[in-house]
């Protein structure tokens, strides 16, 4: 019995989001949906989907700019681009961004069906996706994360945002970026930000001679690898 399909489908568009979900869903395919570039992010960054379908030309984060996103962090999920924009510059502009595919609206359900099909059976199910900084390493697939070949133990959450400064590493990422990563656009009242960089300093730093979490006063945190001791 072959695995069943479970896609992110992410277009500003709700009675589009509706035709989809009921399309797709009545042939087996899971879908979960997003309304906002953020709100798809965060969920990317919560679950594992074998296609994402993405609308270009949604609202502050467009789809172009998600993809990107997700490719500098490590993401090999096939992305298909669903989109209005149907010019060969459109075009190449969204494969440039990482698309695997490209479908111009109007279209037919069928044909969206059976891309997504077909992306999903394009990726291996051997390749293992891998992240590291130095002698630290993620795995994407297991969200495993080792140090010096030791493992650390991690809750979901650390890990999502251990994943986040890995993949954006050596850059100093600020309170709100980071916030906006792990909560999208409605972050805890709380300092749970705070909490959380403490409890993933105590795994990956506290047991290890250096330091690999930086704080940087007024502009946020980054993660480095250790500098060569003599």
């Amino acid at each position: 019995m072959s695995k069943q399909i479970k896609i992110l489908v992410a277009d500003d568009d709700p009675q589009i989001l509706e035709g989809l979900v009921d399309y797709l869903e009545y042939h087996g395919i899971l879908v979960d949906c997003a309304r906002t570039g953020e709100q798809a992010l965060n969920l990317c960054h919560s679950n594992r989907y074998d296609v994402l379908v993405l609308d270009v030309m949604m609202p502050r984060m467009d789809g172009r700019s998600l993809c990107e996103h997700l490719r500098r962090e490590g993401s090999a999920t096939p992305v298909l681009f669903l989109t209005a924009l149907d010019t060969l510059e459109d075009k190449i502009l969204g494969f440039e961004a990482g698309a695997d595919d490209y479908l111009v609206k109007p279209f037919a359900m069928a044909e969206l069906l059976y891309r997504i099909r077909a992306l999903s059976q394009r990726v291996s199910r051997q390749q293992v996706r891998r992240l590291s900084v130095g002698a630290l390493e993620l795995d994407l697939d297991s969200q495993l994360a080792t140090r010096e070949g030791r493992e650390l133990a991690l809750t979901p959450q650390m890990f999502q945002l251990l994943h986040y400064l890995v993949a954006q590493s050596p850059r100093v990422i600020s309170r709100t970026e980071l916030e906006q990563a792990l909560w999208g656009e409605e972050p805890p009242e709380s300092d749970a930000l705070r909490s959380l960089l403490y409890q993933l300093r105590q795994k990956l730093d506290k047991p290890f001679a250096h330091a690999m979490l930086q704080t940087r006063r007024g502009q946020g945190v980054c993660l480095l690898e250790p500098e060569p001791q003599p």
